[in-house]
């Protein structure tokens, strides 16, 4: 299968082209390198060391053999993204390649419009240039979880059945999302699902929980292989945070109470997932929605699990609390379901206080790194608007 992954340098992009290639598909990718400037313009950096692409590339080539056929190019440059999908006449497009951090889109006006604008042209693009050069071609988006928000009903696989003054139908599940970034990944979701509609399309949606962990099994000879491990307030997710902080001694930084549940699964079991559903594509036409996570836990039972995995390996760590710069519920039902992917044949193969242990043996190597940016930890983001300190709060934790 020719699969073309847009955002081939990220944290998922990566391996996932690692693994497909494993599998011996081939495998092309974009990117232009936003991932890296906004790390830089956020003051961090990978915790663990990223190589250039050129090093990257060859490390490819030496681990499979094969090139990876790569552009650097951006999608919103129209013309660019319809020229090389008419070159590289895909099966599969597994579009990664959007600015991904709810913080970064609520530091000001500029930067709520720029991830408007990148996130939501650059996949309506990736939409047009599908109609115009490779209509035959499986789109996989990477939708996000968030797109629901924390509604007091279960959360079903993107569409379900109402009944209302006497009538029934199969309607999409209202988006309740909360950051800037997450109402760009709704407006993907609903011009994706037009197009299909009315294009013929096919695609599958993605509604991805948080992802963690450090490497997968393809990229363990090599460490140009490696993926990137970001730590900060707007990329560094919660449980990845947690590992870098609890590596230097620094306490776990847990916003408000700690009560907010979302769906978790490592990057090896994630990988998976997106395979699954890149060899078993949609039908044309068909616009579907797979909920991908293996667990839901709240953000302090997950601090808990940092800490005992700790414990166990000799590391003490602390928790704190800080003044919750999202606005968001504390406490809250989640309930969402998860059932294509499993009938496609997923199994998880990595359990969360294992991918814990791995984890922190990975980022110890790296200590001196995450030291360099000790300060990136304290959230100063406020979705109220502007950035200020984010005080500590005395909350007690309760582990689990």
């Amino acid at each position: 299968m020719d699969i073309l992954i847009l955002g081939v340098d990220g944290y998922l992009g990566w391996p996932l082209a690692l693994h497909l290639a494993s599998q011996q598909h081939r495998v092309a990718g974009i990117d232009c390198f936003l991932r890296r400037a906004w790390i830089s313009e956020v003051g961090s950096h990978s915790a663990i060391p990223i190589y250039t692409i050129e090093e990257r590339l060859q490390a490819f080539k030496d681990c499979f053999g094969v090139e990876l056929m790569f552009r650097d190019g951006n999608l919103l440059d129209y013309s660019f993204l319809k020229a090389f999908l008419a070159e590289f006449q895909p099966d599969t497009i597994i579009h990664l390649a959007e600015m991904p951090s709810a913080p970064y889109s609520m530091i000001d006006q500029a930067h709520a419009a720029f991830t408007q604008q990148n996130n939501v042209i650059g996949s309506l693009n990736v939409l047009w240039a599908i109609k115009e050069v490779c209509p035959n071609a499986h789109l996989i988006k990477l939708g996000t979880m968030g797109e629901y928000g924390t509604p007091n009903i279960d959360i079903p696989e993107g569409f379900f059945e109402v009944e209302f003054r006497g009538r029934k139908d199969r309607l999409p599940f209202p988006r309740q999302a909360n950051s800037f970034y997450h109402w760009s990944k709704v407006h993907d979701s609903n011009n994706t699902m037009f197009a299909c509609r009315t294009w013929g399309l096919r695609a599958t949606d993605i509604m991805q929980g948080i992802v963690f962990g450090s490497h997968i099994d393809e990229m363990s000879g090599d460490v140009r292989l490696r993926t990137r491990f970001d730590f900060d307030q707007c990329f560094g997710t919660v449980i990845n945070r947690f590992i870098c902080e609890a590596v230097i001694g620094h306490p776990l930084t847990v916003y408000g109470a700690g009560g907010q549940t979302r769906g978790f699964l490592p990057l090896q079991n994630s990988i998976q997932c997106l395979t699954l559903a890149t060899e078993n594509p949609s039908d044309p036409g068909e616009y579907r929605v797979f909920n991908q996570f293996d667990d839901c836990y709240t953000v302090e039972e997950l601090a808990a699990a940092v800490q005992r995995v700790g414990l166990e390996m000799s590391i003490e760590i602390d928790i704190e609390h800080y003044n919750n710069p999202r606005t968001e519920p504390d406490s809250h039902y989640y309930k969402p379901d998860r059932n294509h992917l499993v009938e496609l044949g997923y199994q998880p193969k990595h359990d969360l206080e294992t991918e814990i242990r791995t984890m922190l043996q990975d980022l110890m190597p790296h200590k001196s790194r995450v030291l360099e940016k000790i300060d990136v930890f304290v959230p100063d983001i406020r979705w109220e608007g502007g950035r200020r300190f984010s005080k500590k709060v005395d909350i007690k934790a309760t582990p689990v």
